[in-house]
């Protein structure tokens, strides 16, 4: 009898094994690149051969609607989410947790940075991870985070000196690995065109330069993976978190000529969007204030127009505070402003940022009007055949740039 169980446990192990093993061999790639702050319309400025053939291969979106506020964090994660950054937590790139004894939440504090406790939602490496599939991130916002506890298989802590083309070897490398080891979903980054559009300006030859420069960096990347067993299995994804408005040293707004700042107990972020903490007995006065300055919007907390979908979080504070696009918020201390910058309503088309795709699940040669960012989560569960976590996005609204028997 014990040899007749044994024999039993030994057949569903195998049964077991061999289908784990299929379900490996038989899941789909994704490898999604996030060029920061790369405005929708930078290609049709440029030179950019890489990214001209890949729409011609596959699909590329109007422009992508980023989600307010047009910052770098709370985009980044809303597009690893689903969920508007009101939802899931990162309302900016520095922030007061309210609900968190007041910790401060900053993008250079490595610690916050990597302390789960401020991500809400479900990341879609968390989805992908807990439903047995492989991820890897290179930089990618939350994913130095045990989100739910748990963090991609591959994922490394930001360090932005580590060169361009050794961000394509790691994913080569990923790629590489034996089936059982190897990642079908890569997230990765870079930080440019960002940092060249916030010193140089969005419509600067600068800019134009560093566009070029990045998709030389893309015809790389495609090269070496057509080298892959898999390239034809992989599906790609090159995308960014916002976009870049022209910014001046002409269009200062000096808040403390508009506020006494005796009254505020704390402001998060600066520009072109801040959220503030007004002292008790003072909420009134401030918002009055505020409401008669040129060049800016102010709005109390839960009362923000419904299509920003922001502004009810606590970490919102008590009023948030956007200047009018081209104009910079700025303090006695914090004076300078650069020649670019980003944070302003998201309606502002400048805030747009690009997103191509193309591989074995999308269509060829296929223009998508203008989408939220908030619906490209389910777009990647769909496409790495997962069950998605509830989000702001719907379907709907990308189903069409995918083939029919996706």
């Amino acid at each position: 009898m014990k040899k007749i169980f044994f024999l039993l446990f030994m057949v569903l192990l195998i049964f077991s094994s061999c289908n784990k093993e299929k379900k490996i061999n038989n899941q789909p790639y994704l490898i999604i690149l996030s060029l920061d702050g790369f405005r929708w319309d930078y290609p049709q400025k440029a030179n950019t051969p890489t990214l001209d053939s890949l729409k011609k291969a596959g699909v590329i979106i109007e422009s992508l609607k980023p989600s307010f506020p047009t910052k770098t964090f709370p985009n980044h994660y809303t597009i690893a989410t689903g969920l508007y950054p009101d939802h899931h937590g990162l309302v900016g790139n520095y922030f007061h947790a309210t609900d968190l004894n007041n910790r401060i939440y900053k993008i250079s504090d490595r610690d916050a940075v990597g302390d789960g406790v401020f991500y809400g939602g479900e990341p879609i490496w968390v989805t992908a991870e807990t439903q047995d599939m492989t991820s890897a991130t290179l930089f990618w916002v939350g994913s130095e985070a045990a989100i739910k506890g748990v963090r991609p298989t591959y994922w490394y802590t930001y360090d932005w000196t580590i060169p361009f083309e050794d961000r394509i070897d790691s994913v080569v490398n990923w790629l590489s690995l034996p089936e059982e080891k190897r990642p079908h979903l890569i997230m990765w980054y870079y930080s440019e065109p960002d940092h060249t559009g916030h010193v140089a300006g969005p419509e600067s030859d600068e800019i134009i330069s560093l566009v070029e420069e990045l998709d030389a960096y893309l015809a790389d990347f495609f090269r070496e993976m057509r080298k892959l067993p898999v390239f034809d299995q992989l599906n790609f994804i090159i995308t960014s978190d916002h976009g870049m408005n022209a910014t001046s040293n002409d269009r200062r707004i000096f808040i403390e000529q508009i506020i006494d700042t005796a009254d505020i107990e704390f402001m998060d972020g600066i520009t072109p969007n801040t959220n503030l903490k007004v002292k008790e007995g003072r909420l009134d006065k401030v918002y009055t204030d505020l409401q008669s300055a040129e060049h800016l919007s102010v709005w109390k907390h839960g009362q923000l127009p419904e299509r920003l979908h922001y502004g009810t979080n606590i970490r919102t504070q008590d009023l948030c505070v956007v200047a009018d696009p081209g104009w910079t918020i700025v303090t006695s201390i914090n004076q300078d402003v650069s020649a670019g910058d980003h944070g302003y309503d998201n309606d502002l088309k400048d805030m747009h940022a690009i997103f191509y795709a193309a591989g074995p699940a999308f269509k060829k040669d296929y223009v998508h009007p203008t989408i939220e960012n908030v619906n490209l989560y389910i777009l990647f569960a769909h496409i790495l055949g997962l069950n998605p976590a509830p989000t702001d996005g719907s379907f709907d609204n990308v189903k069409q740039m995918l083939k029919e028997d996706e």
